[in-house]
């Protein structure tokens, strides 16, 4: 089939859609991305996933063919060249792994990034240029019709039924937790045990205290607690998804202490091993606060996420957001409602669950035969049991080797568990098959 090209087309730029292919294949080769030996797609499966015609594509492999980028092979399709024939003679060595600090990330934040959809992300920014800015601060949950357009998809894929003036916008999943804890009662915040680190960082910046709720166990005490973080969907980041007895016994305990429950439902609609759970919040609106964000289906640094609270505490958060204007700057918003209401937020997710649902089996067919997994491969990241001194020297051999992985060790507070949590949404193709040789080789010394 040949290895996945991260590729795209611009129907404004130009020049022939051939020659932007072609363009782009030359830049992976020189970069080294793209290695000499390897498979490229057939002009069919390059056309259908661009949804060019299928000459356009033979003008480009015929036009790298001719300049000796590529070269054909009698029944396999086409690979990059071997040797320096024609102008790949001034072609450097691909480089064995990134340096520091150019070092790839295989965390379990950082998303792929489908190319094929810039055209549109590009048009939405063009649209906040053409837009006229509000002269103040404008409404404390956020732009009105982005709200619309979030209730209409809370609704759609996660089976919220909320109205726009629900939804109150944030610059990301932490700045909704900050918004929560200035409006509940005093008391400690449970967290579970091993957990997102960054909702840890922001309990303990309040002034509150972080309790550890064993991730694995169900919840049934919350006496004393004002609130207790979960990820129900796609627990962070042992990758298990909360019973739905254990859904339950964790309400049932929020009821009888009057804690507040907040879901972070991170990546939800990435699920390709089964339909996306519902959200927790639909099974009891009055009790749980919702936090959803952007990063995982855009971009990280977008820095954009939105907050359902329960009734009972709104007029509260929107009087402190009143004075705090703590709200993501107006273009990131009008970006990202274009972004919504074209479709490109859809779209995104359905080429990024495809190349999560191809890449997951590579990663724990490499992986397997070393180490025991957590919990179901969902998402981006999948997480691996095994002991501390055998997670270290793999994370160290993928570092010196210019890759990102993360302990298990560093996610965890009370809890014993360890081993490694490695991110697949980072690396292109290319990159993901070298870090897990890299992993498979320290892990296999004894």
């Amino acid at each position: 089939m040949g290895t996945s090209l991260a590729l795209s087309v611009d129907r404004d730029d130009p020049r022939p859609l051939g020659v932007q292919l072609a363009d782009q294949v030359r830049r992976l080769i020189v970069s080294g991305h793209l290695g000499t030996g390897s498979r490229v797609p057939s002009t069919r499966r390059l056309a259908a996933d661009l949804g060019v015609s299928r000459a356009v594509a033979e003008q480009a492999w015929d036009q790298l063919r001719a300049e000796g980028w590529l070269e054909a092979r009698q029944g396999s399709g086409s690979w990059v060249a071997a040797g320096r024939t024609g102008p790949a003679a001034t072609r450097p060595a691909p480089r064995p792994a990134r340096p520091s600090p150019d070092l790839v990330m295989m965390d379990a934040g950082t998303p792929w990034i489908d190319r094929r959809h810039d055209a549109a992300w590009r048009r939405a920014w063009r649209e906040v240029a053409a837009a006229t800015p509000p002269r103040g601060y404008g409404d404390p949950r956020g732009l009105p019709a982005l709200r619309e357009q979030l209730a209409e998809r809370l609704g759609r894929v996660r089976g919220l039924a909320v109205e726009p003036d629900d939804v109150v916008l944030t610059s990301g999943t932490t700045a909704g937790l900050r918004d929560l804890l200035t409006v509940l009662p005093a008391g400690p915040v449970a967290l579970e045990d091993p957990g997102y680190r960054a909702a840890v960082r922001t309990v303990v910046a309040s002034g509150r205290t972080a309790l550890d709720l064993p991730a694995t166990s169900p919840v049934t005490d919350l006496d004393g607690v004002a609130a207790a973080y979960v990820t129900p969907a796609h627990q962070h980041p042992l990758g298990r998804v909360m019973p739905a007895a254990d859904r339950w016994t964790l309400l049932d305990s929020a009821r009888r202490a009057r804690a507040l429950v907040v879901e972070d439902d991170y990546d939800s609609e990435f699920r390709y091993d089964v339909a996306p759970v519902p959200a927790l919040a639909s099974l009891d609106p009055a009790r749980v606060a919702y936090l959803g964000t952007a990063s995982k289906s855009v971009l990280p640094s977008l820095r954009l996420g939105w907050l359902v609270a329960p009734p009972g505490l709104r007029e509260e958060l929107l009087a402190h957001r009143r004075t705090t204007h703590d709200a993501p700057p107006w273009p990131v918003q009008r970006a990202f409602l274009a972004l919504l209401r074209d479709g490109y937020v859809d779209a995104v997710v359905r080429s990024a669950r495809r190349a999560y649902a191809e890449r997951a089996p590579r990663v724990v067919a490499a992986l397997s035969p070393y180490a025991e997994l957590a919990g179901p491969v969902a998402g981006m990241y999948s997480t691996w049991l095994l002991p501390h001194d055998r997670a270290v020297r793999a994370r160290r051999a993928a570092r010196e080797a210019g890759f990102v992985v993360n302990l298990l060790a560093d996610y965890c507070r009370s809890s014993p568990l360890t081993g490694l949590v490695v991110g697949f949404g980072g690396p292109s193709d290319t990159e993901l098959d070298r870090a897990l040789e890299v992993l498979v080789s320290a892990l296999a010394q004894r």
